[in-house]
């Protein structure tokens, strides 16, 4: 189980570093236009405002990172666990207001690791 836990710490992290550059790098491009399904004009007037929630999702990931290296491994499920929580938030709230397939995910995945590392 605790193998499962890092794994899923790592795969929501690398979402949300995914998330970062989505939102950071290709609002405005038509990757991101599509993903989004924003349209030029659109994408254009929230730019900044995407670049700053890309930039929450990069220390969402920063956490979650901080907590696997982190030398104290008791401090650093905790760590992991803080974060996690801040993901599941974040998606539920996405997925109210936005779109449900943004708390299957976001959420999802976090909760997930939540259980493999209280199981491990």
């Amino acid at each position: 189980m605790k193998t499962l836990g890092i794994a899923l710490v790592l795969l929501v992290a690398l979402e949300h570093l995914y998330f970062l550059y989505l939102e950071m790098f290709l609002w405005t491009r038509p990757k991101g236009l599509k993903i989004f399904g924003n349209t030029p004009e659109k994408a254009k007037a929230s730019k900044v405002l995407a670049a700053n929630q890309g930039l929450y999702n990069g220390f969402l990931a920063a956490g979650l990172l901080w907590g696997l290296v982190y030398p104290n491994a008791a401090a650093g499920v905790h760590i992991q666990m803080f974060f996690l929580a801040c993901v599941i938030v974040a998606g539920i709230y996405g997925g109210l207001t936005v779109s449900k397939r943004i708390m299957y995910l976001q959420a999802g995945p976090a909760l997930l690791g939540v259980v493999a590392l209280l199981a491990a």
